[in-house]
């Protein structure tokens, strides 16, 4: 673990110590300053270590703003220092990632809830004052929504939920039929033969839609992993559960459902597995589907046992395979 003064520079990014730490002393008075820094630290999203000791991924950005709240803290009378590190034992890589996310999923599960309880709420027709109270509210949501993405370092799965809460508010001060409206229908010949990207770390939303693609819509469909951040497609590729995807999130749809909509797969047994999907991976409760909490947690199993995200999608395909063969003899219900 190398240690480095608010004076220092970063240097190049080093694969062997991908964080920065750091390690802060703070005085007991004046109490504000501990809540002050606090706060600073969350509105970076750092994340918590040890009750003393933060992490961020290192790079000159992050480096520059830990160095900040260092000379808060000496300036405050207290004591701190950044370390770039690895993590040789107890923590891993992984541990840390997870941290994040976690952080962040918190943050953009606040978001949808506020944005899901607002539309319960507001009525479709609305009074020129009301509607400007209500836009108002919007934009504080999409401000705060756009503050958690610049912390958002690995793509929180939780973070497409936000967005189509957002989405599906904006959409229900619409008349009702901009709100309703479909998106349109696509050819699936259009679409096989093709290279389909997502998100590393696959959960519910894209096992359930890979299968679905290699399933029902491209047998041949080869499948890409990448960074939540940063990916730049190429021509030939389709992107699935990602911003700015060619298929994600639409309104109050999770991804799965997306895909079904635009492909017109007209089949009672794919719309039961859509509702368990949307409930898991929106958690709204909107279906309210009893079998959600079951597979939530075999997914969940699938997901802690193993890394890799096409031995990921093995074990969920086979699972969606044979929850697909139970709705179909149940009529989908």
């Amino acid at each position: 673990m190398d240690t480095t003064d608010s004076k220092a520079g970063l240097g190049s990014r080093s694969q062997e110590d991908p964080w920065l730490l750091l390690i802060h002393q703070i005085p007991p008075k004046p109490a504000y300053l501990r809540v002050k820094i606090g706060r600073r630290l969350r509105r970076l999203g750092a994340v918590p270590i040890k009750n003393t000791v933060y992490a961020l991924p290192k790079n000159e950005e992050t480096h520059e703003h830990f160095q900040w709240v260092l000379r808060e803290i000496r300036e405050g009378g207290g004591d701190a220092t950044i370390c770039e590190a690895r993590f040789v034992d107890g923590l891993l890589d992984e541990d840390i990632e997870k941290l994040f996310n976690e952080a962040r999923n918190a943050e953009y599960g606040e978001v949808a809830e506020q944005a899901r309880a607002l539309a319960a709420k507001v009525p479709r027709k609305l009074g020129d004052d009301l509607r400007a109270d209500v836009q108002a509210e919007i934009d504080r949501l999409a401000k705060r929504l756009a503050e958690i993405k610049e912390t958002d370092f690995f793509g929180a799965p939780v973070r497409a939920a936000a967005e189509g809460a957002l989405a599906a508010l904006e959409e229900h001060l619409k008349t009702p039929s901009m709100a309703t409206a479909k998106s349109p229908s696509v050819r699936r010949e259009d679409y096989r033969g093709r290279t389909w990207v997502t998100r590393k770390g696959i959960h519910i939303d894209r096992m359930a839609s890979a299968w679905l693609i290699r399933r029902f819509i491209d047998p041949e469909a080869k499948f890409l992993f990448v960074p939540g951040k940063g990916y730049k497609p190429k021509k030939s590729e389709l992107r699935f559960d990602m911003f700015e995807g060619e298929f994600t999130h639409e309104g109050d749809r999770c991804t799965f459902e997306t895909l079904i909509d635009r492909m017109n797969l007209k089949d009672p047994a794919l719309q039961g597995i859509a509702e368990i999907v949307h409930d898991i991976d929106l958690k709204d409760g909107k279906f309210r589907r009893d079998e959600a909490t079951g597979i939530d947690r075999l997914i969940a199993g699938i997901c802690m046992a193993r890394k890799e995200d096409e031995e990921r999608l093995r074990r969920a395909s086979a699972v969606f395979e044979d929850l697909y063969e139970y709705f179909q003899r149940k009529g989908g219900k």
